[in-house]
């Protein structure tokens, strides 16, 4: 019977034998190809080299001269029941980064603890991480039990340690299994020299392993891997590119990208040499070109409309395991990298740190260093589309990144509140009720040869703010484009003339709010608008950019030093 394909990892400390026991599991089951056990028993017999089915797999020259695995193998198997991937991760300590990369891709794991050397710090480091990265199929296989007499003591001393330190991090194994990889007990066959245990085999135990819901049942997830434009021979399309993460996607369907909440429908699929097709599924790389021409970009998160949406926020609540060489402390700028998104991140808070060998917890942390556990709160210089571990690990998981080096990795629990949801929360509805005419934007681009923009341009009173303005909009009409100087008084005491009335500055929010959606219409008519104010903050920008949904709009401040906490791109003196 196929039950459909699940991937595992074999994780464990250095020497526990994980390559061994993958290799014995190939070679017990037939799944090597034909003459290569043979192959590789007679070269080790001219070497003078002990045969060692972990060669079966550790292809790397490096690898078989140091005999330990420094790079996630990978390594395809089929059983009666199903096939399998089985990546077999380093156990190695300086290796711990490949680890996560290849437990990042795993539905399922073996933990490899040696019966001899017992649990060591790497064993719960390891079982910290899948617990992280929300993977709870776990099977624990107690090796090298022929070095202790396939004593049962032996193995219920280290199973009954290593279980109380799963318990402790709130992991259920489905199996303690006690075995020899080398002489292949209770690998694929049962254990003939353990009488004295009753349960499955490592075969028998990851057949029993029952798949979630395949991707192709879940909402779709397809982040934006670039967005790609041609302009010959009459050609405007424009491409966007990914790999689809979860759900189906079919020519036709209405999508919704986030977090701009732009909304668009399927035109058609392409792929790189292949034939037409109308529909495609989780895993598959494909292009899509958009029947409502919108602007979109890499990193943004296309979903089917009526499906389920993802959170959108700049606060997240993680779980992070640290493997930075200097501590993740506040005040310093990171990188998070989640599915195709890219954005600077801070550490916010910290909520609880706990060493990830002996669980202690630490009271009142104010840094995680080195291989500590972490739930913590961080902040985004910009938003994203995440879903959250118990939803969907596909769009959860994340890596934060100093500097040049993978520092850490996590999974998403919680979306927070932050300062722009109630905003995206009325563009969203917005999008969903717009009325589209029969030009799009696409259209207005090819006839203005320009694309839209917006140019803030704020300072103090007085500083010239208007000037500047309105010299760069005589330039740009000269030029021959479409432009237009747009001053937040005109709408003042226009569209928000019922809020002046009162002059409470408690309603700013709303005339920023109202100045917004007039930037949008003006924008969606694929002008260059130039807008002025008086000291607009970091906030104030955020706003608009959430409002107008152009991520990249230029900010000048006008009159030498910057007087609120505004971030701009330009500093000019008096105008």
């Amino acid at each position: 019977m196929d039950s459909g394909h699940m991937n595992i990892v074999f994780v464990g400390h250095v020497d526990h034998g994980k390559s061994t026991i993958v290799g014995r599991l190939l070679a017990d089951t037939n799944a090597l190809p034909k003459g290569k056990l043979e192959a590789l028993q007679e070269s080790c017999a001219r070497s003078g080299k002990p045969f060692e089915y972990a060669f079966l797999i550790d292809a790397l020259k490096d690898e078989r001269a140091q005999n330990i695995t420094i790079d996630t193998a990978r390594i395809f198997f089929k059983s009666k029941k199903r096939e399998y991937l089985i990546l077999d991760a380093p156990g190695h300590i300086e290796f711990i980064r490949n680890m996560v990369t290849g437990a990042s891709h795993a539905e399922a794991a073996v933990l490899v603890i040696d019966a001899n050397e017992g649990v060591m710090e790497n064993s719960r480091r390891h079982g910290r991480l899948l617990s992280l990265l929300g993977i709870r199929r776990i099977i624990v296989a107690i090796n090298k039990m022929d070095l202790v007499a396939y004593s049962s003591e032996v193995f219920e001393r280290v199973r009954e340690e290593y279980a109380a330190f799963l318990q402790g991090i709130g992991v259920q194994p489905a199996a303690f299994i006690p075995l020899s990889g080398r002489e292949g007990e209770g690998v694929a066959h049962p254990a003939k020299a353990m009488p004295w245990y009753h349960g499955p085999t490592i075969l028998e135990a990851l057949d029993a392993f029952e798949k979630d819901a395949p991707p192709a049942n879940q909402p779709l997830r397809l982040p934006i891997q670039g967005v790609y434009r041609f302009q010959g021979n009459g050609d405007r399309r424009r491409i966007i590119a990914g790999s689809i993460a979860s759900g189906t996607l079919k020519q036709g369907d209405p999508l919704v990208a986030y977090p701009s909440g732009k909304k668009t429908s399927v035109e058609s699929l392409v792929g790189f040499n292949r034939p037409d097709f109308t529909q495609a599924g989780a895993g598959e790389p494909i292009g899509l070109t958009m029947r409502e021409q919108v602007y979109l970009r890499r990193g943004e998160l296309l979903c089917k409309h009526g499906e389920p949406a993802p959170q959108v926020s700049t606060r997240l609540r993680v779980s992070l395991f640290w493997i930075g060489q200097e501590p993740l402390v506040m005040g310093r700028q990171y990188l998070l990298k989640l599915g195709t998104a890219r954005q600077k991140a801070e550490l916010e808070s910290i909520e609880s740190v706990m060493d990830a060998t002996s669980f202690a917890a630490h009271d009142k942390p104010t840094q995680i260093a080195y291989h500590e556990v972490a739930e913590l709160i961080l902040r985004l210089e910009q938003p994203i589309a995440f879903d959250t571990g118990d939803e969907l690990p596909q769009t959860s998981r994340f890596v934060l990144v100093d500097g040049y080096e993978i520092a850490g990795g996590g999974i998403v629990r919680e979306g927070l509140v932050d300062s722009g949801s109630s905003l995206r929360r009325e563009v969203y509805q917005r999008s969903e009720k717009w009325i589209h005419g029969r030009l799009s934007s696409e259209d207005r681009a090819a006839r203005f040869d320009q694309e839209p923009a917006l140019i803030v341009i704020t300072g103090p009173r007085g500083s010239g703010r208007k000037r500047l303005a309105a010299e760069m909009e005589l330039q740009y009409f000269e030029q021959g484009r479409l432009v237009y100087y747009l001053g937040i008084g005109s709408v003042l005491y226009g569209v928000n003339a019922d809020l002046m009335e009162e002059r409470d500055p408690a309603h700013w929010q709303e005339h920023l709010r109202r100045f917004g959606e007039v930037c949008h219409l003006l924008l969606d008519t694929g002008m260059i608008l130039i807008v002025t104010a008086v000291e607009l903050t970091q906030h104030d920008v955020d706003s608009l950019r959430i409002i107008v949904g152009l991520e990249d709009l230029r900010v000048i401040w006008v009159g030498g030093p910057v007087t609120t906490d505004l971030v701009p791109d330009e500093v000019v003196d008096h105008f």
